[in-house]
């Protein structure tokens, strides 16, 4: 029996949501920096982007403020996933997929004062009650990761600024080529940042073959790909039933991670306590929004 059109764009938001929840397991398997990584990423997407016509034409037509409104907000992308690889490499996979779970909760203070609304006190309470599972994260947290956790918890605030600032003024042009401005401009941002960041001699080093292929992947595989399959699924469900389904990427993530890397040894019963509670909010998050 042929799915319907429903049911096939479920499937693809769903994909989705996995592949983005790879981004974390192949930061992991990749051995370069958190900042070689993040400008190879970024490199490849834009380079790619930039070779379509598509793009060029609607660059022309883009005003000088939105283009300068797009690149700021590319900066903060790529200093978001900095910070997410960071924590990665200062932690595990685990970690820093929990600290961005915490993403509704700044979106609640942050997206008002962006969007000129005024604060919803259900959202304030929402974001009081994901304080007992941010606390038993913290707790089962082993002393070495803490870093790592703080690190993450700022890379959910960088992503949650973009993604409100997105929210803004993604409408106002073609989305390939927002996609394409804030990625280069990201690219540009990392390779002026990246000699006051740690490194061995060698800012950018060329990956091998197992790490270069694992670029390509997680460039393609886990940036332009789920991108473009959003759109299309989109047009078939709400973004209510798409949010929904990305909420769950925490919990792909943690399970991928458990699965290929055994974390679930590094981390005690505290930990997955406060990942469970911490997720319930982030569900029960759009849930009030649809209610109101």
């Amino acid at each position: 029996m042929p799915l319907s059109s429903h049911s096939k764009a479920l499937l693809q938001i769903h994909f989705c949501v996995l592949l983005w929840g790879l981004t974390a397991i192949l930061g992991k398997m990749i051995s370069l920096p958190a900042a070689a990584l993040v400008w190879w990423r970024m490199l490849l997407v834009s380079v790619t982007a930039l070779l379509l016509p598509r793009v060029w034409r609607n660059l022309r037509q883009l005003p000088w403020r939105l283009l300068a409104v797009y690149a700021g907000i590319g900066c903060v992308v790529a200093l978001h996933w900095l910070t997410f690889y960071g924590a990665i490499k200062l932690a595990n996979a685990s970690v820093a997929v929990t600290s961005m779970a915490l993403c509704p909760i700044f979106l609640a203070v942050i997206e008002p004062w962006i969007a000129g609304r005024a604060f919803d006190k259900r959202e304030l309470l929402l974001g009081l009650a994901v304080v007992p599972g941010v606390m038993l994260v913290v707790g089962g947290t082993p002393a070495g990761m803490q870093l790592g956790l703080l690190v993450g918890v700022l890379s959910a605030l960088l992503a949650s600024t973009f993604s409100a600032l997105n929210k803004r003024y993604v409408h106002e042009a073609d989305a390939l080529t927002v996609t394409a401005v804030e990625l280069g401009a990201g690219t540009l941002l990392m390779t002026l940042v990246a000699p006051l960041l740690p490194h061995d001699g060698v800012l950018f080093p060329l990956p091998g073959l197992r790490d270069g292929v694992l670029l390509v992947f997680l460039a393609y595989g886990c940036t332009l790909l789920p991108f473009a399959l959003s759109l299309v699924a989109l047009r078939q469900i709400s973004a209510f039933t798409a949010q929904l389904a990305i909420n769950l990427e925490p919990i792909y993530a943690i399970a991928l991670a458990a699965l290929l890397f055994g974390e679930q040894r590094q981390l005690d019963g505290y930990f997955y306590l406060g990942v469970l509670i911490i997720i319930a909010a982030v569900i029960v998050h759009p849930l009030l929004a649809r209610r109101r």
